[in-house]
């Protein structure tokens, strides 16, 4: 079984209720439902979830919500990887048992059906354990700037102070969007962000992460500029 697993708990501090609020039109978790739908990837396409209201919704857009998500794995601290587990070992006890897991953010309202299926694709032929959605930096790592204590400025890599840009090394960044993973490194806790890893390469103008308000804000002018639907083909 091909599985999406798209978390989505109740409790958001910076945005509140932000996996439900409304963008481009839709609950934001909608538009990842679609491109999951889309992509025509998966058996199961489910949200999981602390809070009955978004269950519903998730419903009413084409996901399942077999179970609600418990405490413990709901708080401010808990990363992706054991919810994903907790949902496999769900299915597992349901004689339903998943091969390859797809962890998709409900807040990436650009991410789009072919990338999903590149994923896949990618996932397979190269035989990693996880294949992740990237971008690149769009100003040189190796230039960073610090602000002291002293209220100055400091580079993070002096050394590279006269070395053209041209000559420094490429860096991605996670998108922030979906985790393609065999159902093995998930429940292994295997790391993501490592040598089994392969990347799905995302242009910059279509990867906006939304952890603030100002975040929000962009995506939404993003989603402006992108529309129809970023969720489509």
């Amino acid at each position: 079984m091909r599985l999406a697993v798209i978390p989505a708990r109740g409790g958001s501090k910076r945005i509140p209720r932000k996996n439900i609020r409304t963008f481009g039109g839709l609950p934001i978790i909608a538009w990842s439902i679609r491109a999951a739908i889309q992509s025509g990837c998966f058996d199961r396409i489910i949200v999981s979830t602390d809070d009955a209201e978004i269950a519903e919704l998730a419903k009413e857009y084409g996901a399942e919500a077999p179970f609600l998500r418990p405490g413990e794995l709901s708080d401010d601290h808990t990363g992706t990887v054991p919810v994903v587990a907790h949902a496999i070992r769900w299915f597992a006890t349901e004689g339903a048992a998943a091969k390859e897991v797809c962890c998709l953010y409900a807040t990436a309202p650009f991410v789009r059906a072919s990338d999903l299926r590149q994923g896949l694709d990618m996932l397979r032929s190269t035989e990693a354990d996880f294949a992740f959605s990237v971008t690149s930096y769009a100003f040189p790592i190796q230039r960073a700037l610090r602000i002291t204590a002293g209220q100055r400025v400091a580079m993070f890599q002096p050394e590279h102070l006269g070395t053209r840009s041209q000559d420094l090394e490429e860096a991605w960044h996670d998108a922030g969007q979906f985790y393609w993973g065999r159902s093995e490194a998930w429940l292994k806790n295997k790391p993501v962000f490592g040598q089994g890893s392969v990347p799905v390469l995302l242009p910059r103008h279509r990867v906006q992460d939304i952890d603030t308000p100002e975040d929000w804000e962009r995506a939404e002018c993003m989603f402006r500029i992108l529309s129809p639907e970023p969720g489509s083909e």
